[in-house]
């Protein structure tokens, strides 16, 4: 895992290590966010799409672990004619454990009802 002694672009980071996390957490889930929108599913390939998001990743610096769901009782009640939706945000329960240098954090990408949006915020 690559530290900030040997990342080559700590120097354009004026920041602290948890600040940096941050950064590095909102980066990758908003990397998920517009990169899987969109792609086509139904109930047969949400276990094999939620592994490939979290196997992509999971190859991203700093990242330690990651968590994806997709929510499958909202695939099952969209289902349309031809058997298959779009993912949308709300649909997607996401997590991102960071760990730059001293400093750990944890992304999450939750739809908060209350709010009709696909929220990225900053757990512990």
């Amino acid at each position: 895992m690559l530290n900030q002694i040997n990342d080559p672009a700590s120097g354009y980071f004026h920041c602290t290590n948890r600040e940096r996390a941050i950064f590095e957490a909102g980066i990758k889930l908003g990397t998920i966010y517009h990169q899987y929108v969109g792609v086509p599913i139904n109930l047969s390939n949400l276990t094999s799409l939620e592994n490939a998001i979290k196997e992509s990743v999971m190859v991203q610096p700093f990242v330690v672990d990651a968590s994806v769901k997709i929510d499958s009782e909202v695939v099952k009640k969209r289902q349309g004619v031809y058997k298959y939706i779009t993912l949308s945000g709300d649909m997607l329960a996401v997590s991102v454990k960071i760990r730059y240098e001293d400093a750990e954090v944890t992304g999450f990408l939750h739809y908060v009802e209350k709010m009709d949006y696909p929220l990225m915020y900053v757990g512990d």
